[in-house]
């Protein structure tokens, strides 16, 4: 298989051939390998040499024999050290497998290497002091986004079909609008957070990952999809697997749009043009379309995740030993001294104030199926855009400004909401445009059988970064 080949296919596609015997699994691994080793050189997506051999698989899962990768976000791997991109963390290493590690095992994944992440996943840019930073291949001078933004490189330069990453604030959705993928957000309670955690950021972060397609990311959703025994949050079980989803008629939806950012901040005009020629393409579909929005506070979205972040200064306090504070960089230090000086008071407060985002979105879906919007309010910001090193921040400051460059994703973290970010536009400078739709808790299934529809009409499968192992 020739490194061309690889990269035009996606995880079902590989799959098929593998089941076909037409390239053996350890042919595509062999290839995988090349490409991961061309497009770090170029992209620096990687935190470690790649894994000899790949970690233990299920050969005959699901989706085996395809090649992954996992993010720096650990503990995830048994076995495999991790960082959370900092500094001031060495010599860390995952005891037992995250609960979705072991269904990607199962699943037959070959996974292969671990991913960048900005310091402590707190940032929509992928920076990090420890490494650098990520470069996006569609613009080299570009950020992949982040939190999850290694992996969104490397699976839009076409090294891995797809790639793990996790969602707190638009941490799957934002690298995937920078890079030009399907970036699926599943619903509060539809993958396992454990087993060392019942929940993550008070059940504001998802787990699960980046891919190419609607199907890879469908098929990807039937083998992990649900809830560990003990986890806190459950998800009402699919009538069907998700990969029959892609092929159903969703029927005539009432879908809403919006180009405006709730908390005010401008949105770059290539993106919200972007975003109202998909509310006329679904409106040419035969969808029912109407300009509105749910009632957003963002004064108490802010609030409402601070509960993740102080979740994560928690984390590192409780940990058994408590990283080196020098070697932090700015914003994680003042989350840890923020993370110590929240009362029980804070916290109460902070949950009322997710209540206050939560009720009207959930309001909003009883009228509506769908509600579209850009996925970031601007396009793949320049390196050096959003600065985590800066000691000028407070964490609330921080959150504000990482929403002024990505408003429309953070909310229906904090409500639990599914969503997912599709690449339907292009800049005038060949830039990806992520466009999101947002469903009711529960209906994964009906954001994949719009995102096919739109897939079919406005297909991206032809478009290709500038830097890509093919």
């Amino acid at each position: 298989m020739e490194l061309h080949e690889y990269a035009s296919l996606d995880a079902v596609g590989l799959r098929e051939l593998i089941r076909a015997r037409e390239v053996s699994a350890a042919e595509v691994e062999a290839v995988a390998r090349r490409a991961l080793e061309y497009a770090h050189a170029d992209l620096n997506a990687l935190t470690l040499p790649l894994f000899e051999p790949a970690l233990d698989h299920e050969p005959g899962g699901s989706l085996a024999g395809v090649p992954f990768v996992i993010k720096d976000s650990g503990p995830f791997a048994r076995g495999v050290p991790f960082a959370l991109g900092s500094r001031s963390i060495r010599g860390a290493v995952a005891l037992v497998d995250h609960d979705l590690m072991t269904r990607f095992r199962a699943a037959g994944l070959v996974t292969l290497g671990q991913t960048t992440a900005p310091e402590l996943g707190l940032s929509f840019s992928t920076e990090p002091v420890r490494y650098g930073p990520t470069r996006n291949p569609w613009a080299l001078d570009r950020g992949v986004g982040g939190s999850s933004g290694g992996s969104a490189a490397l699976v839009a330069a076409g090294a891995v079909p797809l790639a793990h990453g996790n969602d707190g604030a638009g941490s799957l959705r934002v690298p995937a609008s920078c890079c030009g993928l399907v970036g699926l957000k599943p619903g509060r309670g539809r993958t396992p957070c454990g087993p060392l955690a019942g929940e993550i950021g008070f059940g504001q972060v998802v787990e699960f990952g980046l891919t190419r397609t609607v199907r890879d990311a469908a098929h990807l959703l039937d083998a992990v999809a649900a809830p560990a025994v003990g986890d806190k949050y459950t998800a009402p079980p699919p009538a069907r697997r998700y990969a029959d989803e892609v092929r159903a008629d969703p029927g005539r939806l009432r879908i809403a749009v919006t180009t405006g950012a709730w908390s005010g901040t401008a949105v770059d005009p290539q993106v919200a043009a972007a975003t109202v020629t998909v509310g006329n393409v679904l409106e040419w579909i035969g969808h029912t379309v109407t300009e509105t929005s749910p009632a957003v506070d963002p004064d108490a979205l802010v609030e409402a995740t601070m509960l993740s972040a102080v979740a994560t200064g928690a984390a590192l306090l409780r940990a058994p030993r408590r990283p080196d504070r020098s070697l932090l960089e700015a914003v994680s230090r003042q989350v840890l001294a923020e993370t110590e000086a929240f009362t029980a008071l804070d916290v109460m407060a902070a949950i009322d104030a997710q209540h206050r985002v939560t009720r009207p979105i959930g309001l909003f879906f009883t009228r509506h199926d769908l509600l579209l919007t850009p996925t970031l309010g601007q396009l793949p910001a320049p390196h050096g855009t959003l600065d985590y090193d800066d000691s000028g921040h407070t964490v609330r400051s921080w959150l504000r400004r990482i929403f002024e460059y990505g408003p429309f994703t953070a909310p229906f973290n904090v409500s639990g909401h599914p969503a997912i970010s599709l690449p339907l536009g292009q800049s005038r400078e060949g830039l990806p445009i992520g466009v999101q739709l947002v469903a009711a808790h529960g209906r994964e299934d009906l954001l994949l059988r719009v995102a096919a529809q739109l897939e079919q009409a406005m297909p991206w499968k032809d478009r290709h970064p500038s830097l890509s192992v093919g």
